[in-house]
């Protein structure tokens, strides 16, 4: 089972219940902490905020909070990254390990109030980059005797497939009750990129045309957004793309064309653009960073972080074959450490109107679930002045989830664009002679 996308988390009525953790420092541990990855600085430099977080509901038994808190204690010992807070050192942020000692169960809402509503109050205060810890486990009693579980982080301490990770534990650990065995931190990961050797020369020239071609500024949506100048409250829309058997039939077509599916898609979204006078393909692409060494190249499957680098996808040609070498350059743009490519421009600029599109198959995870959790992916209510467009393919179709910001020339262009990009696929998906491509690499982002 796979994490299900939705516009909002569909949540029946109960109390809401959540676990206040307590921290203390560990023993032995200097003032100094580790270095931030590249995505934890930046995502730390914008300081403490409602909206930053990253949650996931999904049903549990009701077996009494007590051994929830339990299960969740053997999960935290499980994942050192859910036992490291961020903390201002000066201007900077630094890690630093915690040990989660203990923790009370605290009645949050009224039981009569949505709760999804209590819970966006309570992540948003409590799942912050500078929370200590910044993760909270909560419980919704419903009135019918069933239970959901809600698990939120700062989105620094998570990604995707790591919700699904922690859904998976959880439910292991409420089954067995024996101690989970460690698996490696984010922080590991972290210092495994810095003593990577320097990314080739190739890599640092494109870099440089990519940066240099938009004078320092990443991607912008083609088209117009009306006024950015501050963020908009966001719209989100979710389509339902294809079901299962439209999936099955469009990578038939794409097998036929010698790709697999996210070329095949970067081929529809480059004719769209066409279509639309908006361009070449030109977005934003984030990519997996969980590659392990030769001699362990699972290592970071198990664990939980942000497992996340950025890339730039750039497509002119709506040949299949040519959006395959297109993703198969981002995918090597995105495979060394940004912040020293980026450097000479300060880091990633937050430039106003930024585009990323970011393909997320769920089918090819190896993190399993089961069906009766019914995994939900909950997201954060956010201000914003870029558009993100994620393609979730599930055990159930294809879906695309747009985000941007609420002007009425967003919701135009954005919308249109996407209503053109979902009838594309559909389109391809059923005559195999138009020609309009996922690489086992790519995973999820957030």
């Amino acid at each position: 089972m796979r994490l299900t996308t939705v516009a909002r988390m569909e949540l029946a009525a109960g109390q809401v219940h959540v676990f206040e953790p307590t921290v203390a420092s560990t023993p032995g541990e200097g003032t100094g902490g580790s270095t931030p990855s590249f995505d934890q600085s930046r995502h730390a430099a914008a300081g403490s905020r409602p909206g930053s977080w990253m949650a996931v509901a999904f049903a549990v038994p009701p077996v009494g909070r007590g051994r929830l808190a339990e299960a969740w204690r053997r999960v935290v010992q499980r994942h050192g990254t859910l036992r490291s807070v961020l903390r201002h050192d000066g201007a900077q942020a630094r890690v630093h390990p915690v040990e989660v000692t203990g923790g009370r169960w605290v009645r949050a809402g009224d039981g009569v109030s949505d709760p999804r509503t209590v819970l966006r109050g309570v992540f948003d205060a409590a799942c912050e980059p500078f929370g200590s810890p910044s993760h909270r486990l909560a419980v919704v009693d419903h009135g019918d005797g069933t239970c959901t579980a809600v698990i939120g982080l700062d989105h620094s301490h998570t990604d995707a497939w790591s919700l699904l990770v922690l859904v998976r534990d959880m439910l292991a650990a409420l089954e067995h009750e024996d101690e989970l065995a460690p698996v490696p931190s984010f922080a590991e990961h972290t210092r495994a990129l810095e003593d990577l050797p320097p990314a080739p020369d190739e890599i640092r020239a494109r870099w440089t045309r990519v940066m240099e071609t938009r004078d320092g500024e990443m991607p912008v949506f083609p088209l117009s957004l009306g006024d950015i100048s501050e963020p908009r409250d966001e719209v989100v829309e979710v389509i339902d793309v294809l079901d299962a058997e439209g999936v099955a039939r469009l990578e038939d077509v794409a097998a036929r064309r010698g790709v697999r599916l996210l070329p095949l898609a970067v081929s529809v979204l480059t004719q769209v653009n066409r279509d639309m006078h908006a361009g070449a393909l030109c977005a934003v692409f984030p990519v997996h960073s969980r590659r392990g060494p030769a001699d362990d190249p699972a290592r970071w499957a198990d664990s939980v972080g942000w497992f996340i680098t950025n890339s730039v996808l750039e497509c002119d040609s709506t040949e299949p074959l040519d959006c395959d070498a297109a993703v198969r350059d981002a995918i090597a743009l995105g495979a060394y450490p940004l912040e020293p490519l980026l450097r000479p421009w300060g880091g990633m600029p937050n430039t106003p109107g930024m585009f990323a599109v970011s393909w997320l198959d769920n089918r090819r995870l190896p993190v399993q679930v089961p069906s009766a959790a019914r995994p939900q992916h909950v997201s954060a209510w956010i201000r914003t002045d870029g558009v993100m467009a994620w393609f979730v393919l599930n055990d159930d179709g294809m879906h695309l989830r747009v985000r941007y910001p609420g002007t009425p020339s967003a919701v135009a262009n954005v919308g249109e664009w996407a209503r053109r990009v979902a009838t594309g696929l559909r389109a391809v998906s059923s005559d195999d002679t138009v020609l309009v491509g996922e690489d086992h690499d790519l995973s999820p982002v957030a």
